[in-house]
């Protein structure tokens, strides 16, 4: 078991997480890549267990906050230069879980990488534990102080709703516009779900002008938005 030290990219308890085999970082680079750009789709919970301990040092460490800067901060750039209607319903849509709130806590506790968002994930969640991604939530309060109404769209269900909004208040997200969870019983894939709620925003006279998420399922579809915005995360694939 791999001991995780505290003076990480964020918070966190020591917690244990099974080591993979040792790596080839070269290629594990390689497969990370390739995950950031689409190339590799649908890999779910099933990277290759010699890029565990290399996804792992990743998400801790300090690359994974230069690279969310970078994300955030071209995010920014282009924000300053909308040109808003001012008529109150432009908007800037965040997905929640590995774009503004951390799950990896959630993944240490378990011990593996597995998402089950339907029983663990969904326990999890109801604990309102998750921690601010830092440079997600600089974003988020730069592009408020523009002008931009926020929008959250999760995958998470309606049932995890209290819990949530506590936690995103805690954690420094106390405005928004709408948060949007996902029905109880809802049974469509996160690419369709999402399209069908910007779809309304975008009937209800909503222009979504950025739109920012760690999974491409987030960014694809229909009613995206002018500009969208790939957080990094090489931990898991939400078809």
């Amino acid at each position: 078991m791999a001991t995780i030290a505290t003076a990480v990219a964020f918070p966190m308890n020591n917690l244990a997480m099974p080591r993979g085999r040792l790596t080839n970082s070269g290629n594990c680079l390689s497969w990370r890549w390739a995950v950031e750009t689409n190339n590799i789709k649908y890999f779910s919970n099933k990277m290759p267990d010699s890029c565990t301990d290399y996804v792992l040092s990743y998400m801790l460490g300090s690359q994974f906050r230069h690279d969310s800067k970078l994300v955030c901060d071209v995010a920014y750039e282009y924000a300053k230069g909308v040109n808003l209607t001012g008529d109150g319903k432009d908007v800037w849509i965040f997905d929640v879980d590995d774009t503004i709130l951390s799950c990896v806590p959630y993944f240490l506790e378990q011990g593996s990488w597995e998402l089950n968002i339907k029983s663990t994930l969904g326990e999890w969640t109801r604990r309102g534990e998750a921690q601010a991604i830092p440079e997600t939530l600089d974003l988020y309060k730069k592009v408020m102080k523009l002008g931009f109404k926020i929008v959250f769209i999760t995958g998470m269900h309606e049932k995890e709703s209290e819990a949530r909004i506590q936690n995103l208040k805690e954690a420094g997200f106390t405005e928004w516009e709408k948060l949007i969870f996902k029905g109880d019983n809802e049974l469509a894939y996160a690419e369709e779900f999402k399209s069908n709620r910007r779809k309304e925003l975008v009937e209800a006279g909503y222009m979504i002008w950025g739109n920012i998420g760690d999974q491409w399922t987030d960014l694809t579809g229909t009613f995206v938005g002018d500009r969208t915005f790939k957080m990094p995360n090489p931990m898991y694939y939400v078809p």
